[in-house]
């Protein structure tokens, strides 16, 4: 390890372990405990995952992804216990895999990871928690090359039903809402679980009523480490960027991941 000019410790990239950036103990519910409650308590604790076991084992994993689905398919979240939902796959991981190692699968694999300790699950680790670990590092790579310049736009006036269905067609997390033309803010899956479903909304309301507002951007230009910075700082998984005043791209927490996976590419030291 270093220490910078401001004597923050900086850490080597192949210092960085799993157990130490991973969420422990993560929750977890058994096959009887009810759809709507999961979701309940996915708002309750601020979370975009919950793990589901069945025979003391885990099954898979019950995403914000999967409440956009029953949302579209089934018009309202339905009566079911967490038996017969769908659940995510995952890929199992080891405590002292180091972070690097764990970045690449995520990308390469396009998993979501568990953490084991040996046949016992010891946490889960996202993208937010491996990016708060590369922060860590001397590491701020360029985020041309992982940012996403499709931009899907709603109107304030469409309703939460109306932005499902184009989040859900486009299999993206978040669209931008527009006021009168103008950027307002964002609506991403968190909302739909936070403030929607949580609060028992009819999804023919106004969008715009339920978004995160105002929309934060920055320009784009900025580097990872200090988009990463700024996402923690404002409590975010999504960066929109603009280029003369206009939104231009957006970047999230797995797209950093992404831009640091690459960039610590072939590092031995």
């Amino acid at each position: 390890m270093i220490f910078n000019s401001n004597q923050t410790m900086v850490l080597k990239t192949l210092e960085l372990r799993v157990a130490d950036y991973m969420t422990p103990t993560p929750i977890t519910v058994g096959p009887e405990f009810a759809l709507q409650d999961a979701i309940s308590l996915m708002a309750e604790k601020g979370i975009g995952n919950l793990i589901v076991k069945e025979d003391h084992s885990v099954r898979g994993l019950f995403t914000e992804r999967e409440i956009l689905q029953y949302i579209v398919y089934d018009k309202k979240i339905p009566d079911l216990s967490m038996r017969d939902v769908v659940v995510r796959p995952f890929t199992r991981i080891s405590l002292d895999m180091n972070l690097i190692d764990a970045a690449k699968i995520m990308i390469l694999e396009k998993a979501r990871l568990l953490v084991f300790d040996k046949k016992h699950l010891a946490g889960i680790i996202t993208a937010l928690d491996i990016v708060r670990g590369f922060r860590r590092t001397r590491g701020n790579p360029p985020l041309d090359k992982v940012m996403s310049k499709k931009i899907y736009k709603i109107s304030y006036c469409d309703t939460i039903m109306e932005a499902c269905k184009l989040m859900h067609k486009k299999r993206i997390g978040s669209v931008i809402v527009e006021k009168n033309r103008k950027p307002f803010g964002i609506f991403t899956e968190r909302d739909l679980l936070v403030n929607v479903l949580n609060n028992e909304v009819k999804l023919n309301g106004k969008v715009g009523g339920y978004c995160s507002s105002p929309l934060i951007t920055t320009k784009i230009g900025i580097a990872g480490g200090d988009a990463a910075k700024m996402m923690d700082a404002k409590k975010i998984k999504r960066l929109v960027l603009t280029k003369d005043d206009k939104i231009s791209a957006i970047i999230t927490a797995r797209d950093i991941v992404d831009a640091f996976q690459w960039s610590f590419t072939g590092e031995n030291n």
